[in-house]
């Protein structure tokens, strides 16, 4: 498949307020100059927050990390981006993932079909597939424009670029705290892995990465420092850059503590946001 065309090398998470807030937050992200933004899947309440934050901004990528093909039929995603592409068009990147149902990827390849018979089609170069083990990936790459990744290594970044191989477009999700109190830190980035690791797929995808029971079971030292970013803006600068050394095009830098908009502040002056 084609590379998604202007995402560029690194974007940033939007937090979707109960208010509008985040609309605001939405141009001030764009202002500081990163080449994308992403919508949490889990914040998507409802597909409207997706055109509103296309609304709020002139002319930065949105992308949703991931509409949850469980939740939002394919008839309302393909009506969703056949608008946006009349209103702001080539801005809306269809980010896809799950379902956790016993046969995940025909359901995926059912949900796809319904994508690529829709009038108009939304068109696999366009959408993105969140993929964690080798099946999955194959998938992303042979049905869509490529995959996004969360919780990895750079080593495995490395094996899923083998696997989407050279046309693809790889996306590396990455879990940051802004911080260099260890013990915080990764206090703060066991919650979400807390929750992530009895979610289908990423526990089993931590193994592939040769973390052991105990590491799993426990949240280990070991895993969360391999597998969020954490420290000084320098330190989490370096791992971005060693995604996309083992071969991620673009790197989602995703914030987690109490300092919300301060990673995005710090980083905006010391990574290349565009291409």
């Amino acid at each position: 498949m084609t590379r998604i065309e202007g995402l560029g090398p690194v974007g940033i998470t939007l937090n979707i307020s109960p208010d509008e807030t985040y609309l605001d937050d939405a141009a001030r992200l764009e202002s500081l100059g990163y080449s994308a933004i992403w919508l949490r899947g889990g914040q998507i309440d409802s597909l409207d927050r997706i055109s509103a934050v296309v609304r709020a901004t002139d002319s930065i990528p949105v992308a949703t990390g991931i509409i949850p093909v469980g939740v939002y039929d394919s008839d309302a995603v393909a009506q969703l981006f056949a608008d946006l592409q009349t209103t702001a068009p080539d801005r809306f990147v269809v980010g896809l993932g799950g379902p956790q149902v016993p046969r995940p990827l025909r359901a995926l390849n059912e949900y796809l079909d319904r994508l690529d018979r829709s009038d108009p089609p939304v068109p696999a170069e366009r959408r993105i597939l969140a993929a964690l083990g080798p099946r999955k990936l194959e998938l992303a790459r042979d049905r869509t424009a490529g995959a996004v990744v969360l919780l990895v290594t750079p080593d495995y970044t490395a094996e899923a670029r083998r696997i989407l191989g050279p046309d693809a477009t790889l996306v590396v999700s990455l879990m940051t705290v802004l911080g260099t109190d260890a013990a915080r830190a990764r206090a703060t980035a066991r919650a979400p892995l807390r929750f992530l690791s009895g979610v289908g797929g990423y526990a089993t995808n931590f193994e592939r990465m040769g973390f052991g029971a105990d590491d799993i079971s426990g949240l280990s030292d070991r895993l969360v420092d391999d597998l969020v970013a954490w420290g000084d803006a320098d330190a989490i600068v370096a791992r971005v850059h060693s995604h996309l050394a083992a071969g991620a095009d673009h790197v989602v830098v995703s914030e987690l503590g109490e300092r919300p908009g301060e990673v995005a502040r710090q980083l905006a002056t010391r990574l290349p946001l565009r291409a």
